[in-house]
């Protein structure tokens, strides 16, 4: 019997559950849809949201070598896949879902975005989120993102080795999701290879490469 004749005898007996299996094979469903003449399938896609900004320069300074009590590390860089795509980061962001339950790692992460950045660009909010993880990454500092944060005349931000309280809404919404979007890779850094940055109103006369200047950062390998 021919597969002309098979795909036939499917679409006169309706779609069973053998025949879903089959649906399951690459290039078959295709195959079976121009046979029978059956319809083409679409998914929905993402909405987007608003955006606010407010002004708050910090700093990061110079490592120091004191290693953080954290034990959770960061895995080697990796560029996976978003569960969401977009055209623009702020399309991404407005589609990227707030988790249930926010883990302490990515509490850390998305607190340095929202205390350093939140007054800047979301490609400025984004260079930030990735210096923590390059430093997290490189050898040089603590190897969790906790463990960054937190570390000693680092972040201007933190005081007595404890974060300021973050008021719930937009900005912090907003930093949450970048935080994500850093650590899944899912969009382009302008900073690439940045451990450190400054606001552009001080000049720490520090012997770096410079890489690149994001709204009021400057940063520097």
């Amino acid at each position: 019997m021919s597969r002309i004749l098979n795909v036939a005898s499917v679409a006169a007996v309706g779609m069973t559950a053998a025949t879903m299996l089959l649906l399951a094979e690459p290039g078959f469903a295709s195959d079976l849809a121009a046979d029978a003449n059956l319809p083409a399938i679409t998914l929905p896609g993402a909405a987007a949201s608003e955006a606010h900004t407010a002004d708050l320069p910090t700093e990061a300074e110079a490592p120091v070598d004191e290693q953080s009590d954290i034990q959770r590390e960061v895995a080697p860089e990796t560029q996976s896949p978003s569960p969401v795509t977009a055209d623009s980061l702020a399309a991404l962001v407005a589609a990227t879902p707030k988790p249930a339950t926010i883990d302490r790692e990515l509490r850390c992460l998305a607190g340095a975005v929202y205390f350093e950045s939140r007054g800047e660009s979301l490609p400025g909010q984004l260079a930030v989120a990735h210096v923590v993880i390059n430093r997290a990454r490189s050898g040089r500092f603590p190897t969790s993102l906790c463990g960054v944060v937190h570390q000693k005349h680092q972040f201007s931000f933190v005081r007595g080795g404890r974060m300021p309280a973050i008021r719930e809404g937009a900005q912090w919404d907003r930093a949450v999701a970048i935080a994500q979007i850093a650590l899944d890779g899912s969009w382009k850094n302008h900073a690439p290879g940045a451990l450190f940055f400054h606001a552009r109103y001080v000049s720490p006369g520090w012997r770096k490469t410079r890489i690149a200047q994001i709204d009021n950062h400057i940063f520097y390998r």
